[in-house]
């Protein structure tokens, strides 16, 4: 099978051409024609030579991803499901910020956590995707807006969709350069986000790598008993070692660290909880925030409800008066299967009832 070409950096592509005979100026005319005017194929560059073309032609796809479903939201939301080569389905979204247009993608084909709340873990994983895969679901979003919204571009990147992005992690490390080089995609490091469920030694890892791109943690507990009731990941990284590794990465960075706390309803947003978090957080509050995010209920995960808008503001005014900088999450595309997860759930059980 073809390789997506949006998987290489600029300097693998430029050895990767330098290795079979070619100028390396042509990885940068390539580069250009796939970052900077968006071709969606290689007989489309026209200046560079037949040789190089067709030695691209053998080896790379440029397009890997075929969109089956787009879902517009009244609130100008898309969710994307693109089909993969192997048949296996993704889903991208698009949102719409004050500060720019934000896309959240997908690193794996299902998710191996398995937090009790989430759509995307319904399905386990069957593969990670590569880091072509991850970029070109930047491009086939951009390019949606170069039809239809000329002008426009994306401006941040989340990385928040199905999957675990640290259990694919050389991949994640290649996308994140890749989108950020400032002669492809040019996305700055600091509009970049992405969240992990607590794989601790990636934290290091990543702490280490000091790419300047944010990081967030879904924590959605502040206790152990709580957090491995809902994420299963716990068992492995405890809260006591996933904080230490939280201290490692701002005391290595300097960098805000967020975390991610879905609120459901009586079960992680009383007082009692909300003092916890706060203790937790502890001496990191000058570079912590909290992200509040009322829960999308699936028809999966019935055991879980939203918690009500009065238990929302109340978690939030106990965080802010212990000094704890957060906020209430804007809700997207509530209308158009908001929870990550499921639109694919959804057409694949469609799929399956056809057959």
């Amino acid at each position: 099978m073809k390789h997506s070409i949006y998987g290489l950096t600029l300097e693998q592509l430029t050895a990767w051409l330098v290795e079979r005979g070619q100028k390396s100026f042509r990885a940068k005319q390539v580069w250009d024609w796939l970052y900077k005017k968006r071709v969606k194929d290689f007989s489309e560059m026209r200046n560079v030579n037949k040789d190089c073309l067709q030695l691209l032609q053998e080896h790379f796809v440029i397009q890997s991803l075929s969109e089956q479903i787009k879902q517009q939201s009244a609130d100008g939301t898309i969710k994307f499901l693109f089909k993969l080569p192997d048949g296996h389905m993704i889903e991208t979204v698009l949102m719409r910020h004050h500060y720019g247009l934000s896309v959240c993608v997908t690193t794996q084909v299902g998710c191996n956590i398995g937090c009790t709340f989430c759509a995307s873990g319904l399905l386990k994983k069957s593969r990670d995707l590569s880091s072509g895969e991850i970029v070109e679901q930047i491009i086939k979003v951009q390019q949606y807006l170069d039809q239809y919204e000329q002008g426009n571009r994306v401006s941040h990147v989340v990385v928040m969709g199905i999957g675990e992005p640290f259990d694919n992690y050389d991949h994640l490390m290649d996308f994140l350069r890749i989108i950020n080089d400032q002669d492809g995609l040019a996305i700055g490091a600091r509009r970049i986000t992405v969240s992990t469920s607590g794989i601790v030694p990636k934290i290091y890892q990543f702490a280490d790598a000091n790419l300047q791109v944010n990081l967030a943690i879904s924590l959605h507990a502040p206790n152990d008993e709580l957090r491995t009731q809902i994420m299963k990941i716990n068992r492995a990284y405890p809260l006591k070692e996933l904080m230490r590794a939280c201290q490692y990465y701002v005391a290595k960075t300097n960098r805000r660290i967020t975390f991610e706390y879905i609120l459901l309803k009586d079960v992680n947003d009383h007082e009692q909880e909300a003092l916890q978090l706060a203790d937790l957080i502890g001496d990191m509050r000058h570079l912590v925030y909290v992200n509040l995010i009322p829960y999308n209920p699936v028809a999966e995960h019935q055991q879980y409800q939203r918690s009500t808008p009065q238990a929302v503001q109340a978690f939030y005014e106990t965080l802010k008066a212990k000094g704890i900088n957060c906020g209430i999450r804007r809700e997207h595309g509530t209308d158009i299967d908001a929870a990550c997860g499921q639109l694919r759930s959804k057409q694949i059980k469609k799929n399956a009832a056809l057959c």
